[in-house]
């Protein structure tokens, strides 16, 4: 199994995206991993240098799925939708190997 995080512009950080954009991108997920787990009220904090030496930050929330196997080229190409659609560069997505527990198991 893999998690699937990727880290999106906070709402109301993003330049001109509309909320809608947000709840598109979970029904998308939702609809080719049948689940997705959105952490939005709470937004995160990324800071990072830039080329330019310069001390840089944003406002990040996290969407993510598992899924049982990680198709490289669907993520490069759905990365970049979601970068044209909340106006970034790129998107930073994770793929981390992970063992889901069966809890109710005996």
């Amino acid at each position: 199994m893999v998690l699937v995080q990727i880290l999106l512009p906070a709402p109301g950080t993003a330049l001109t995206v509309p909320p809608e954009d947000y709840a598109l991108t979970r029904a998308e997920l939702l609809k080719r991993f049948s689940g997705v787990t959105a952490y939005l009220r709470s937004p995160g904090q990324g800071n990072w240098i830039a080329p330019s030496g310069r001390a840089d930050q944003d406002d990040i929330v996290m969407v993510e799925v598992v899924t049982d196997t990680f198709d490289r080229e669907w993520w490069r190409g759905y990365s970049q939708v979601l970068a044209r659609r909340f106006h970034q560069d790129a998107i930073h997505l994770r793929a981390i190997p992970v063992e889901v527990l069966d809890t109710s198991a005996s």
